[in-house]
């Protein structure tokens, strides 16, 4: 099939923001190896458990970046630029308001969150160690998000990917300094990620500071604006709750099967993770074409696009899974992990691998309708999404890490069914700014 112009708009925005998104995961990957090689199988469960945590605590605040690239692509397709870094701005302090939140909440509730999971006693002194830290940099994290959103908003995924580039190579030298080099153990994977992070938000900051002044922007905080990017953020909030409900759901069962699946299952999220973070860069560009188009008034060009980017998700999603049946015997060896974690992994890579095609088409309509400012929608969708996962996650309980993998297919199936029947339908396709 020959490329359009519409193909390239899309890859214009998809490849830069695919190498920012992996980068993301990789992150927790480069603790997860460095770990696994200098600290053994019982601090990669930790790290699983605190990983899961964390990345819950920063995923609830998603619509930090979703919505603000739907808000700033949509004004800035409309032509109100001021208004747009306006948004921006706020935005970021909004982002700066619960990371401190977060941590005040977050520092003396980090031992009955990680008890939760059910962990052994030396798995749960660990995690609760690496969460602790690792909390000192969520408002950098946030502030991340943000600063991310503005950028995609003005159709930029560019410098995100520079960023992202930079702040996971600081990361891993960090981590391999800290754990290797100084024998800091668990403590340094997590101040070497809080590091690199803190210096990903400055980077951000300055970039929206410069792009600020330029407009004659002010950047003190104006208080009904970030309220208002709270309240508009409040249905993505519930979308995003859903979700970390499946995850969190899936990690408890997985706890409770043992030491050595829940190693294998952790490294199997990592995995699931990277390729998720891979898939999602055409529905970063989804969020920024369909925003600036409705933005612009033009509703057919918004059909157009959603349509070659359902085209690219799914054969993006066909790639990937065979790069993971091609890839799953080197996975095991990164993370030094023992025989029996080994044969659970091996085992779970199959349904990762053999979903990739649906996570491809689901990601690219999710991102289609956040850029379309539905997220009511989104969140009943994700409501009704997990209520159909719940049952099969029970059952999956007395099985496996392979079936619990199945129980998550359920919901990605569900998933499917829910956004492809809105898409199909006008009413998310409202214009203007």
């Amino acid at each position: 099939m020959p490329i359009t112009p519409q193909d390239r708009e899309i890859l214009r925005l998809a490849v830069p923001a695919f190498g920012a998104l992996v980068a993301e995961p990789l992150f927790l990957l480069a603790d997860y190896a460095i770990v696994g090689h200098a600290l053994g199988t019982a601090a990669v469960g930790a790290l699983g458990v605190a990983g899961t945590i964390l990345t819950t605590l920063v995923s609830l605040c998603v619509f930090l970046a979703y919505g603000t690239t739907a808000q700033v692509a949509r004004l800035t397709g409309a032509g109100e630029h001021t208004r747009a870094m306006r948004s921006g701005v706020d935005g970021l302090w909004l982002a700066l308001g619960i990371g401190l939140a977060l941590i005040a909440l977050g520092w003396p509730l980090a031992p009955a969150i990680v008890e939760v999971f059910g962990a052994t006693p030396e798995q749960s002194a660990a995690a609760v160690t690496y969460l602790r830290i690792s909390l000192l940099g969520t408002p950098a994290m946030l502030v991340i998000l943000a600063g991310t959103g503005v950028l995609r908003g003005l159709q930029d995924t560019v410098t995100p990917l520079a960023v992202a580039t930079g702040s996971f190579a600081l990361n891993a030298a960090l981590n391999a300094w800290f754990v290797l080099g100084l024998g800091w153990g668990i403590a340094g994977s997590a101040w070497g990620t809080v590091a690199a992070q803190t210096l990903g938000a400055t980077v951000y900051v300055a970039v929206v500071v410069r792009g600020a002044r330029r407009s004659g922007t002010s950047l003190l905080p104006h208080p009904q604006g970030v309220r208002q990017a709270g309240t508009a953020g409040f249905a993505l909030l519930i979308r995003t709750v859903c979700m970390r409900i499946v995850i969190l759901v899936a990690t408890a069962v997985a706890t409770r099967m043992g030491p050595p699946e829940l190693a294998a299952y952790a490294v199997a999220v990592q995995v699931w993770t990277l390729l998720a973070f891979a898939l999602d860069a055409i529905a970063i560009a989804g969020q920024a074409i369909t925003g600036r188009t409705l933005g612009a008034g033009d509703v057919a060009a918004t059909r157009a696009a959603t349509r070659r980017m359902v085209w690219w998700g799914l054969w993006s999603g066909v790639a990937l899974g065979a790069l993971v049946l091609l890839a799953r015997p080197l996975v095991p060896p990164l993370f030094a992990a023992d025989p029996e974690v080994t044969a659970h992994l091996l085992a779970v890579l199959w349904p990762v691998a053999l979903f990739q095609p649906i996570c491809g088409v689901v990601f690219v309509l999710d991102g289609v309708l956040i850029g379309a400012g539905d997220q009511r929608y989104l969140a009943w969708a994700g409501v009704w999404t997990t209520l159909a996962y719940l049952p099969a996650a029970y059952l999956a309980s007395g099985y496996d890490v392979v079936v619990l993998w199945c129980a998550l297919g359920v919901w990605m199936l569900a998933r499917l069914l829910t956004l492809a029947r809105r898409a199909n339908g006008t009413a998310w396709l409202v214009t203007g700014a």
